[in-house]
């Protein structure tokens, strides 16, 4: 009798399988080759900020390994590697003269991903403003938008001969929110006000990069911005509980897609915020910047979101103590939706991730169709999606993360689903390729498909691994 391949459940021809990191999680060498501190550096030397005292000053030594990281990718399979610049590697002052030791570790990492056939993905902010930016304002001082410009530019003139794709911001969401409102990012402010004012900033840096990366980049070059677009759903079908979500779709997806895809922010934000913000922060013209055509939209995804209206309940609830959370999908309370007082997240019932999150991939397909139907004609990416898991080496010295590929299994399915119904998704880029510093959850949660220990930085591909590279050579999903 033949044996048969199992029947597979198949992507369009060219789309992009990848995974993704970023710089200030993987890279180390804090102060190797003239980068100076960026806001993490200080946030994370901060006592009480990240779990354990951990920092990134060594993170996974990327920067001294890169290139038998980029052989593991080739290795797995990867077509495509997204990565971060440090801004502060680039321009150690945060605007002036470049760093051209700090520019050439990226010229060396993209000229080894293309000599292994791994296509690049360049983003330009993944959060670790240069600290000397933070004390001229950080991004409540509009002239960071220029400067990020500036920052762009310098990029792209160096790297864009080779890179196609350049994403301005990697969630803006969070670096307004979780750094402004909640104070659980760097560079820990609790201002609501503030966190909607650094989101109108981020908007304008991002469009003014545009710019810069149109003037700069040859005509074959794609601009892209990359949001983490949040799936709301009411608690209940009540009006109060109904009009939360909505106002939560506001704050989180259209501050960021309204203005850089149709021109304008939501009239109803405006008014909803108007206790908190009189929106004096927009200048004439600013939406003309922001606005500027891109050519791709990159969708992170890990867990969709519960949402009530404030009750006397919730806020007895939410001040009862506990331990503190990352963001408000996760916790076993409810918590003010960061920059809002008008809604709050719920917990939800699992399965759950390691970071407490509910697994649920059909919500992804939900959201891609979703973002299809509002804002038609711009191609997707799904630039991250992942989970973190209690990850344990047996004792034959391999990770068995069942769970993740089933996580993985599950969204790369309900993608496909969305892709049939006609969603123009291009690509999938897994987070993450490395365990890695976690941000305020330092070294205590492992997203990585490939296992690091941290005492010895070997590096150990997951089951997970081997399973993602059997999907990318058969562009697609046993059935």
């Amino acid at each position: 009798m033949t044996a048969t391949n199992p029947p597979v459940r198949a992507f369009p021809d060219g789309f992009v399988w990848g995974s993704a990191t970023s710089s200030y999680q993987i890279e180390g060498s804090v102060d190797v080759d003239g980068r100076s501190p960026s806001i993490w550096d200080v946030f994370s030397h901060t006592p009480g900020r990240v779990v354990g005292g951990d920092t990134g000053d060594v993170a996974v030594e990327h920067y001294q390994r890169y290139r038998d990281d980029v052989a593991l990718m080739s290795e797995l399979g990867l077509r495509g590697y997204r990565f971060s610049i440090a801004w502060s590697r680039v321009l150690p002052g945060g605007t002036g003269a470049v760093n051209e030791a700090g520019l050439d570790f990226y010229s060396r990492l993209v000229d080894e991903l293309l000599a292994h056939n791994v296509d690049p993905l360049v983003t330009l902010y993944h959060w670790d403003l240069p600290q000397v930016l933070e004390e001229k304002g950080g991004w409540l001082n509009r002239d960071v938008a220029g400067y990020f410009a500036e920052y762009a530019a310098a990029v792209a003139g160096r790297l864009g001969d080779r890179v196609t794709t350049f994403t301005t911001h990697n969630e803006p969401w969070c670096a307004a929110y979780l750094g402004y409102a909640t104070g659980v990012h760097a560079p820990g402010h609790t201002n609501n006000a503030e966190s909607l004012a650094v989101a109108h900033h981020l908007n304008l840096a991002h469009g003014e990069a545009v710019g810069a990366l149109r003037d700069t980049l040859p005509a074959t070059g794609q601009v892209s911005i990359t949001l983490n677009l949040q799936n709301v759903r009411p608690v209940s079908d009540s009006a109060a509980d109904v009009a939360a979500a909505a106002h939560v779709e506001r704050l989180s997806n259209d501050i960021f897609l309204d203005p850089i895809l149709r021109g304008h922010y939501p009239e109803e934000l405006i008014r909803e915020t108007s206790h908190i913000t009189d929106w004096s922060f927009v200048h004439d013209g600013d939406l003309e910047q922001i606005s500027r055509p891109i050519d791709i939209l990159g969708v992170n995804y890990y867990s969709p979101a519960l949402v009530a209206a404030p009750t006397d309940d919730l806020r007895t609830r939410a001040a009862a103590g506990g331990e503190w959370i990352n963001d408000p999908q996760s916790g076993d309370r409810p918590s003010l939706w960061p920059g809002t007082d008008l809604a709050y997240a719920l917990p939800q019932e699992g399965p759950y991730t390691a970071m407490g999150w509910r697994v649920e991939a059909d919500s992804l397909r939900e959201l891609l169709e979703r973002v299809h139907a509002d804002y038609p004609g711009i191609p997707l990416i799904v630039t991250e999606n992942g989970a973190a898991y209690d990850d344990q080496v047996g004792s034959d010295g391999v990770v068995h993360d069942d769970d993740r590929i089933a996580y993985f299994d599950g969204h790369i399915g309900a993608i496909l689903d969305a892709v049939t119904a006609g969603v123009p998704v291009t690509g999938y880029f897994a987070w993450s390729l490395l365990d890695n510093f976690e941000w305020a959850w330092g070294y205590s949660k492992r997203f990585g498909i490939v296992h690091v220990d941290f005492d010895t930085q070997q590096r150990t591909p997951k089951d997970s691994a081997h399973w993602y590279s059997k999907v990318i050579a058969a562009n697609g999903l046993s059935s």
